[in-house]
Order: C-alpha cells, then structure tokens, then sequence
C-alpha cells in the first residue's frame, strides 16, 4: 500500500493560571465498542465488461451512470524493473516524452485539447509500471481515445524532444533525490536490499544513464513497452461499453504488436548478513533508514504485511510513532512503508531525529518493536484497527470512476487479475495474530535486515 507519512509535532500542555495540577492517574483510554460486520460490497462496483484486441491490447471497462464523467486509465508494464545498466531511468523519462506530441496532435497539443474538453492528466512511473490517466466529462470519450491512440501510434521522439525532456528529468533528480533527504537514502536503501535485481537503481535513474541514453535507446523502448501488447486499457464511468469497444478498437486497432518483452528475471541471492550504509550531507539532523526484502504482491503474505505496517506507522496511535516520537522523544517524525511490487518488495521504516539525536538508539527501539511483534504479535485492538484502516481506504478508493480504474488496473498489472480486488477485504478480515508473528518473524531478522543512516556533515557543503 502506499506509504503513510507520520509528520508530528508534539503537543504541548498547558493549564489555566492558577489552576490546580492534578494528582490523580489519567483514566484508560476507552475501547471502542465493537463494529457491527461490514456491509458487503454492490457487485456493480466490479462488473467489468472485458475485451483483448487482435494486437493484445486488453480493455476493462465499468459502466457506472451515476455522474456524467468518465476516468480512463492506460497501464504500461514498463518501470525501472524493465531497465538495464546504461538506460536506468528511460521509463521515468517516457513519462515526460508521452506530453511532446505524436503525428496528429503535435507538440503540448495533447493538454491543450484535453483541456479545452473540460478534461485533466496525469501520469506516474514506478518500479513495475507507467500510468497515464485522465478524468473528464463523458461526452470528451471518443477525443481522449483519439489522442492517447495517436501517441501509442506514433510518439513524436525527436532529438530535440529528448534532450529538452532529459534536461527536465535531471533537474527532477537533483531536486527529489541529490538534495532531498529521504530521496537520498531511499536511493542508498535499496542499492542495500538489491544487489541483482533492477530493484537495484532508482526509478528515476542514475545520473549518467539519463545523459547517456540515445535516441536509439529510446525508440527501442518505445516499439517494445509502448506497444498495445504490452498495454491495459482501464475506463471506469458515464460509458456504454459496447461502443467504447468499437471506438477503441477503431482508434487502436491497426496499432501494431510490438515483439516480445524480456522476462524480467529475479536472480537476487538471498541475504547473507545486515547490509549497512552511511550517506553524508550537510543536515542540521541525522535520519534513517531501516528496510528488509520481503514478499511480491501475488505472496499471502502481502496482506499480512498491511496490516503489520498499519500497526507501527499508521496515526498518532501507532507502535512506533507513540514510543519514538512521544514516549521517548527519539525521533520528530516517523513513516512505514511498505509498497506492491511485482517481484519482492521491500518493508522500509524511515525517522527522522532531532538535531543531536542518536540514530542507534532509534534503532535499538525499532528492533525491540519488530521482536515484540515477531514473538507476541499485535493486540486485537490493534488488529482491529488496522483492518477498519485498510478497508476504508480500499473503499474510498473505489467510491469514484478514478480510484475505480486505478484498481482494477493495479490489480490487473500487480497480481494477474482484476478479480483479485473482489477477495481484499475477505483477506484482510482472515489474517490472525498467528499470521502476523509468523510472517513478522519470516522477514524482520538482522540477515535480512539493510540500514541507511545519513550523517550530518558540514564538510560536504564544499563539495
């Protein structure tokens, strides 16, 4: 799921001048009473009408009439896991070419007609994927697949194109990685984690891949990752499906397959001992990094993880975020994240620390937390509340057309089938205690374990 920042300050208490201080104990918080069982979901949430073009292009189309608007996902299998030393970062980099112009719409003529429609884009790159998306109203259909047709057909990549958009990217990784703290040791994570697998570099790239790649380069990835075969069409919203087939297949059907994508294989080792790395820069504080490889998306575990996750970062009320920040003042801020990959992930606990702050003693308390679940699990109260988290955020997910596509194409890409998204909450409801300290004792071990600790140094600043 996606990552849940914890940013804290803490509360300062004050009594009215003159009023007495009281002597007896705070009562215990009361529990909660116990929720009624949850409404089942209307099975119209997910009726998918589906269709696979004669060139592999796949639709997944949901009609809901409710609001005139129509949300219209496109899924590449392209992220910087299809990537190879050299051109690291080429995905990211496509993210920022797809707006340039192809054959019918030239140049920035993509936003200005989808605008013009009353419509918005957007678009992301991840370690597995590239997703394009746009939200408009419904009489707009026929134009957005007109204009995202035209750029899978025909992507204008001009040397020109490309070294304004590389310039974008490398200013992009200066800003977000080269002088951003978490940028920084992410990057250094999971250099750590990875030692074979394309996990290994950062979505982004390295900086001498991006000024290295080549117009070559380019084209060959855009005839073998931007190809229909290698694409998922996802529309959620005011349609008929019927005939939003027939568009599609009208605007992307003499579209050519492209040849065959590598397998991606997953040939890194097991872990053989804690991994460790410093980052020095010019901080006014220390911060770290603390994350372990653990279980694709499709794995059992997946779910399991969730829930762990839920339990230590997620709100004031959270295992570590109580005793790091406010019991023991070790930290100011405290995130867990944990994503869906398509190969093994990776569990990642980030603090930051006050000026002075001692890293090893953060991280002595995050080891002491992870035994604590490991050995004892987590309290029914806590379980409770991570299960009520997680389904109010799958549900107000799908409550709109966007969330809607969002996850069926998630879904779809991450763990092979759409379906998979009717058994979430099912699965979260099954997990026990027993699971958590099985799967929390499976992956939170010193072997498996990769710290990143950046270390303030004024020296840098000459550098």
């Amino acid at each position: 799921m996606a990552a849940i920042v914890l940013a804290l300050l803490l509360p300062t208490l004050a009594t009215a001048q003159g009023a007495p201080v009281a002597t007896k104990p705070a009562p215990a918080a009361t529990r909660p009473p116990k929720a009624p069982p949850p409404r089942p979901l209307d099975p119209k949430v997910f009726d998918v009408v589906e269709h696979t073009l004669s060139n592999g292009l796949k639709v997944r189309l949901v009609e809901s009439r409710g609001v005139p608007t129509v949300s219209y996902y496109t899924f590449f299998r392209a992220g910087s896991r299809n990537e190879r030393p050299g051109i690291t970062g080429i995905a990211h980099l496509f993210e920022h070419m797809m707006f340039n112009g192809a054959k019918k719409y030239g140049p920035k003529e993509f936003d200005r007609v989808l605008e013009s429609a009353g419509g918005t884009s957007n678009a992301y790159t991840s370690n597995d994927l590239t997703v394009y998306h746009e939200d408009f109203a419904s009489d707009a259909l026929e134009t957005v697949i007109d204009l995202e047709s035209d750029r899978m057909r025909s992507l204008a990549i001009s040397p020109e194109n490309l070294e304004s958009e590389r310039g974008v990217v490398m200013e992009e990784r200066r800003f977000r990685v080269d002088n951003d703290v978490p940028g920084m040791l992410d990057e250094a994570l999971s250099a750590s984690i990875w030692k074979a697998h394309p996990y290994h570099w950062p979505v982004i790239g390295w900086m001498r891949d991006i000024e290295a790649i080549t117009r070559d380069d380019a084209l060959a990835f855009f005839r073998t990752f931007y190809a229909p075969n290698n694409a998922t069409i996802v529309a959620v919203g005011d349609l008929d499906p019927k005939k939003t087939i027939a568009l599609i297949k009208k605007a992307y059907g003499d579209i050519p397959a492209g040849p065959a994508v590598p397998e991606v294989v997953d040939s890194e080792p097991e872990p053989t001992g804690e991994r460790r790395v410093q980052v020095h820069y010019p901080s006014q504080a220390p911060s770290l990094m603390v994350g372990y490889r653990v279980s694709a998306a499709k794995h059992d575990d997946t779910f399991v993880l969730d829930l762990i996750q839920t339990a230590l970062g997620a709100g004031e009320a959270s295992r570590l975020t109580k005793r790091l920040v406010y019991d023991q003042e070790l930290a100011t801020n405290v995130s867990v994240d944990f994503g869906w990959r398509i190969d093994p992930s990776a569990f990642v606990i980030f603090a930051e620390l006050p000026p002075g702050g001692d890293p090893r003693k953060v991280e002595a308390a995050i080891y002491e937390e992870l035994e604590k679940v490991a050995k004892d699990g987590i309290s029914e109260l806590e379980l409770r509340r991570g299960k009520n988290i997680l389904r109010s955020h799958f549900v107000q997910e799908i409550s709109t057309h966007g969330g809607r596509a969002h996850a069926i194409g998630h879904y779809e890409l991450l763990l092979g089938d759409w379906r998979a998204a009717l058994e979430t909450l099912e699965r979260y409801g099954s997990v026990k205690n027993a699971d958590v300290k099985r799967v929390a004792a499976k992956y939170f071990s010193a072997r498996n374990r990769s710290v990143a600790i950046l270390v303030p140094d004024e020296s840098e600043k000459t550098r």
